[in-house]
């Protein structure tokens, strides 16, 4: 017993020793100093874009919380990270091509309309012209701002180019060596041939310039019919201005006892809301006023900014139909217009079909940045809206590169006028024109650089 209790006291002396040893050793060690990293005014910067986001983007329930903010290099590539998660019934895949971000400063220039051609930007300017290949290795002009270096250089729509900087191959292969040298270079001597055949140099240097979104009006007489034509290019720029515009063209298709429009909308990647408001008042007939022109729908965190816009008739020209030559091109602000219409008017569209945008975003400021997640989708008076693959046309026909704008023989166009004039559109031959594999492709990376928007302007803006 003697022994038993030896080991009992052997054992509780060891136990107790030892704890007693960690416990002189945690009171005599000095614990390591951790200083808290504090984050940087990146991820601080990148944290409030999503939280800002979040609050508003239309799919906001799909953004899982694992979504980490601070792993994307800069606020646009975050908005394009969200996009993921913009999935709609009915769709294979994301909806959403569009929410972005922007330096204010760029933002400024490019909503007043200085800047770029067609919305995109860039710090020194651009050329002020747009390319597009019509065939294989036949490459034109297909849209000129006349107040940009190759618009004051005389350079015309239709005209074909033949060289870059002295490389004459030009193909849908080399489509990247266009863009690096027509959209992003700072300089470039360009080779052209015009509608005669005589092919002129002309060397452009990039510059910033004032747009002019509306680029013609004109009225034709064919078969006794008065047919207004107007081309409007963009939904951006002064609204003073615009809303001017728009007075006198439509004091002048009155005037002329125009009995149909075409608009030509087909590079017109779209702007405000609150302009396409005011082209569909001149634009619809009388019997529309005080009714429903569109519903913008929020997400369930900002119900209260839903909003119903009535039309309001401006003019007195009392159209029952109306025709919009339109494209790919053809975006936003545009499909709002024409998807606005369609309830109370026969809305003809000649082209080829739009690029399916029927959702809008409006400037969120952040630090130096404007962020534009998606926020609102639009509907019409019949709830009509999610053409995101697109608004289909009645005519498919080829874009008339080869043509100035106003050409009569311009594919498009002509196409329109004798719809309006026989009731039948273009040869089948035409009408189902179909472009070419590698021409689509090699087109699609001309178009990237091209930045398609729909602004909302309402009371938030």
């Amino acid at each position: 017993m003697k022994f038993d209790n030896l080991v009992l006291f052997i054992f509780l002396s060891l136990v107790f020793g030892a704890c007693k040893k960690a416990k002189d050793d945690v009171m005599t060690t000095t614990p390591p100093v951790t200083t808290p990293v504090s984050p940087s005014a990146d991820d601080l910067l990148k944290d409030s874009v999503l939280l800002l986001s979040k609050d508003v983007y239309l799919w906001t329930t799909q953004v899982p919380a694992s979504f980490n903010a601070r792993s994307y290099d800069d606020p646009d590539k975050l908005m394009e990270g969200i996009r993921q998660y913009s999935i709609e019934p009915g769709f294979s895949g994301p909806v959403d091509r569009f929410s972005f971000a922007i330096k204010k400063n760029e933002w400024d220039s490019l909503s007043s309309g200085l800047g770029l051609l067609q919305n995109a930007l860039t710090a020194n300017g651009d050329f002020g012209m747009t390319v597009f290949f019509r065939v294989e290795g036949d490459l034109r002009v297909r849209l000129v701002e006349p107040n940009s270096p190759a618009g004051l250089a005389g350079v015309h729509r239709g005209w074909r180019v033949t060289k870059i900087n002295g490389n004459s191959n030009i193909t849908t292969a080399n489509s990247t060596f266009i863009v690096n040298n027509i959209y992003d270079a700072a300089a470039a001597s360009v080779t052209f041939q015009k509608p005669d055949k005589s092919l002129v140099t002309i060397d452009l240097a990039q510059a910033h310039y004032q747009t002019k979104p509306l680029y013609l009006d004109t009225v034709y007489s064919v078969n006794n019919k008065k047919i207004g034509y107007m081309v409007f290019n963009s939904f951006l720029g002064k609204e003073d201005q615009l809303f001017s515009g728009f007075q006198r063209v439509f004091n002048k298709f009155t005037s002329a006892g125009v009995s149909d429009v075409i608009m030509d909308l087909r590079y017109n990647g779209g702007g405000y809301v609150s302009v396409q408001e005011k082209l569909a008042d001149y634009l619809v007939n009388s019997s529309a006023n005080g009714g429903i022109m569109m519903k913008e729908v929020y997400n369930a965190n900002n119900t209260s900014n839903n909003i119903t816009t009535n039309f309001r008739k401006e003019g007195s020209l009392n159209l029952s139909r109306v025709y919009f030559i339109v494209g790919k091109g053809t975006a936003s602000a545009s499909e709002l217009l024409i998807n606005n219409l369609k309830p109370y008017m026969d809305v003809r569209l000649v082209g080829g079909t739009t690029y399916g945008k029927p959702v809008g975003f409006f400037p969120i400021p952040v630090g130096d940045w404007y962020i534009f997640p998606v926020s609102f989708r639009s509907f019409n008076k019949n709830g009509e809206g999610n053409y995101f693959n697109g608004i289909s046309v009645n005519s498919n026909v080829a874009d008339g590169l080869d043509k100035d704008w106003g050409d009569l023989t311009e594919t498009s166009l002509a196409s329109a006028i004798r719809n309006i004039t026989t009731g039948a559109y273009r040869g089948q031959s035409i009408e189902s024109y179909e472009e070419p594999a590698a021409v689509k492709q090699g087109n699609q990376i001309l178009e990237a650089p091209l930045l398609k928007l729909t602004i909302g302007k309402g009371p938030h803006f």
